[in-house]
């Protein structure tokens, strides 16, 4: 905490977002004053201001707390996703304030203590949240700094000690090459943020050099397929660390792990989907690797509950089931689709998307119709601009005619609680990374009403 002695004041720009607000949890914890903006309330603001940080969501420089206009003892911290035009970031900027990117001050903060960085352009989340909780679960006295939040603790921020810190090593705008991890691991490489890369192979060259800041390769793991060099993983296919004897009893999985010091037999993991499979097994292999007990970490896995907007049932009757996800690449969505076969065989599935980014959509508008043509029935909604200006011709109409489903529909926020009741649908999948999660609870009331 040296770094930061002469710093009382921290303010981000952009406050509520998922990785600025565990930073500011941690601030918060270390007796700061802690303040922010955000475009738009939400649940995570609210929970911020309980907790004592100053918010406000205009960025008109009049509405700063006062306490924040002295540069020699704030620190401004600010996320890529805001735009370089915010009023409060050239305010700051312009006056000579210390600056920093949220992945710089997270990497300054790690960088003295045993770091277990988890990378990759899906899974990410997951596996971070799995490695916290059967670590915590474990015994270890760790920090976590989580993508998402674990519905385990309720919160994107743990905080017992020092012995780990878990922190997800987000490749958007090469972040995580601000990170000093011990121990890593890369998820997956697929292609994604091409509008900061440009190319699928600039993404994966960076992703390289995030792997080279672990010289030592018995303390790196990737999964198998990728070209990387280290500890490989796999689900019933030989590798270093590997999932066998895989059964589905009573909705949950039951597996054996494998390492090369031990095999814990009878595992059990209750979130659907190989891909979540895939990754509790990299969660495991990097406990091992930092020295606890397999017989312990196995245990715990069978209390991990989930993340929130991940595969998150809302509602689970035998009429209806209501199912979130984040998912908002191809290979997400193909991953939710896979899972929810396995989990509701032979049932009818709506799939709702929200697209996110013209950009992605863009890049991806092939791929996107072909993992969403796997659903019985799509409705689209338009397109979540986030960081983004419009791109000629790049709407859902695009999409929605590359889909090949007979059943598919463009649908207003205004009429989607009406399109979605009246569906024969059994399972409704709502899935996006935008604003989406705001009408699940309108979706599930009246659900519940028509069941």
């Amino acid at each position: 905490m040296s770094l930061f002695n002469h710093i009382q004041n921290i303010y981000f720009i952009g406050v509520g977002g998922i990785g600025m607000s565990a930073l500011a949890r941690y601030f918060v914890q270390q007796n700061k004053q802690v303040g922010g903006y955000d475009r738009t309330p939400s649940k995570i603001t609210k929970k911020l201001e309980e907790e004592g940080v100053q918010i406000t969501f205009t960025d008109r420089v009049e509405e700063i707390p006062s306490s924040f206009t002295h540069k020699e003892n704030t620190l401004v911290v600010y996320t890529p996703a805001v735009s370089a035009e915010n009023q409060l970031f050239q305010y700051f900027r312009d006056r000579g304030f210390g600056v920093k990117k949220r992945a710089e001050v997270l990497g300054m903060i790690t960088k003295d203590f045993p770091t277990l960085a988890v990378a990759g352009t899906h899974g990410k989340t997951t596996t971070t949240a799995i490695l916290a909780h059967i670590l915590k679960q474990s015994g270890v006295k760790l920090t976590a700094f989580l993508g998402g939040i674990s519905e385990n603790y309720h919160t994107n921020f743990i905080n017992d000690g020092h012995e780990a810190v878990v922190v997800e090593a987000d490749e958007f705008d090469r972040s995580f090459l601000h990170l000093h991890p011990t121990i890593a691991a890369i998820t997956s490489m697929d292609a994604d943020h091409l509008d900061i890369y440009g190319q699928a192979e600039e993404l994966k060259r960076t992703f390289l050099s995030f792997a080279e800041k672990v010289t030592d390769k018995s303390n790196f793991f990737f999964k198998k397929g990728l070209e990387l060099e280290g500890n490989s993983i796999a689900i019933e296919e030989k590798a270093d660390y590997q999932i066998e004897n895989v059964k589905v009893e009573n909705g949950s999985y039951i597996f054996d792990f494998v390492s090369p010091k031990e095999i814990i037999k009878q595992i059990e993991f209750s979130l659907p989907g190989k891909h979540n499979l895939m990754n509790a097994a990299t969660a495991l292999s990097i406990g091992v690797k930092f020295g606890v007990e397999g017989e312990k970490l196995g245990k715990a896995l069978a209390s991990f509950k989930g993340v929130e907007r991940r595969f998150t049932y809302h509602l689970k009757t035998e009429e209806k089931v209501l199912i979130e996800d984040y998912a908002h690449h191809p290979e997400e969505i193909l991953a939710v689709h896979q899972a929810v076969r396995e989990m509701h065989a032979g049932k009818k599935v709506l799939a709702v998307f929200q697209p996110h980014l013209f950009s992605r959509t863009k890049d991806f508008a092939d791929e996107f119709a072909d993992s969403l043509s796997k659903f019985d029935e799509v409705i689209l909604m338009e397109i979540y601009p986030a960081r983004e200006k419009p791109i000629a011709g790049v709407n859902s109409e695009l999409l929605l005619n590359k889909i090949t489903n007979d059943k598919k529909q463009l649908v207003n926020r205004e009429d989607l609680r009406e399109k979605i009741t009246t569906s024969s649908a059994e399972v409704v999948v709502m899935m996006g990374a935008g604003d989406i999660g705001n009408e699940v609870e309108t979706i599930k009331v009246a659900l519940n009403r028509e069941s």
